[in-house]
């Protein structure tokens, strides 16, 4: 049995946690923080048997593609007179980050 652990923006998750409960997978959802922008993240826990995980994978690349984002900048410049005034910056957001672990033991009771 594996665990996959995947971190996924905020914005992507409800799909792919509906995605995933079509395809029977059952999954832990749980709220993070991180990464540059100190965004929400959507972090999921997956049990699935070892010849199920590249399944899994698949359907999380298909539904969390990065893309970019337009931002305040998260130092803003400092201008004469001490105003600080932000500017905007475009960013790579969404994508995945996946994490496959072994699982020694399984018990639902």
């Amino acid at each position: 049995m594996k665990l996959v652990i995947a971190i996924v923006q905020d914005e992507d998750a409800p799909k792919l946690v509906d995605n995933l409960m079509k395809n029977n997978y059952r999954i832990t959802k749980l709220a993070s923080t991180g990464g540059f922008l100190k965004s929400g993240n959507t972090t999921l826990l997956i049990g699935v048997e070892k010849e199920k995980v590249d399944d899994v994978i698949e359907i999380i690349k298909k539904l969390c593609k990065s893309r970019k984002q337009v931002t305040t900048s998260p130092s803003p410049t400092p201008m004469t007179g001490g105003v600080y005034i932000p500017y905007p910056v475009e960013v790579q957001v969404g994508g995945a980050t996946i994490f496959v672990v072994d699982v020694d033991k399984f018990e639902k009771v």
